[in-house]
């Protein structure tokens, strides 16, 4: 990968905060040529900084209400279990964020859905069910401080 620059960040930042910007307007907020500008946004693009673009959600009109974080502990702590755990937890729709950790458990689950019943359904049918899991711990989220998710460049 190559370095980025002042300007780079910049376009990164303002990349993240709207990917929709027009190039145009883009190339005048950092005080660049729209040619120059889309040159760097393809490099960024091409140099993986830029994964994708989309579209944020707001997930209560969608009507996807409770956030809950799930620690996993599987029954056992073999390459293999965790290829498994982790084939089946990306087939997994309901699945935001699935993340190995360090520490007392072995994955922290980040899911969203309706409702307690829907939630309900997901751990017993899908969660307990995938394979190597020993118990779960449930964390339902209770109000939402910060979840803008924008990384500081």
């Amino acid at each position: 990968m190559t370095d980025i620059d002042r300007i780079d960040r910049k376009i990164l930042k303002y990349l993240q905060d709207d990917g929709r910007i027009a190039t145009v307007e883009l190339a005048e907020k950092i005080g660049l040529s729209p040619t120059s500008t889309s040159e760097r946004m393809k490099r960024l693009q091409r140099d993986g900084y830029i994964a994708g673009f989309g579209a944020r959600l707001d997930p209560h009109r969608l009507g996807l209400e409770l956030l809950v974080f799930v620690e996993v502990s599987l029954d056992k702590t073999t390459p293999d279990v965790f290829e498994k755990f982790a084939a089946a937890v990306r087939r997994a729709p309901e699945v935001l964020e699935c993340h190995m950790v360090a520490g007392g458990f072995d994955y922290l689950v980040k899911t969203r859905v309706a409702d307690m019943a829907a939630y309900r359904h997901f751990l017993g049918e899908i969660l307990l069910a995938l394979p190597g899991v020993k118990e779960t711990r449930t964390y339902a989220v209770m109000e939402e401080v910060k979840s803008d998710g924008l990384l500081p460049v």
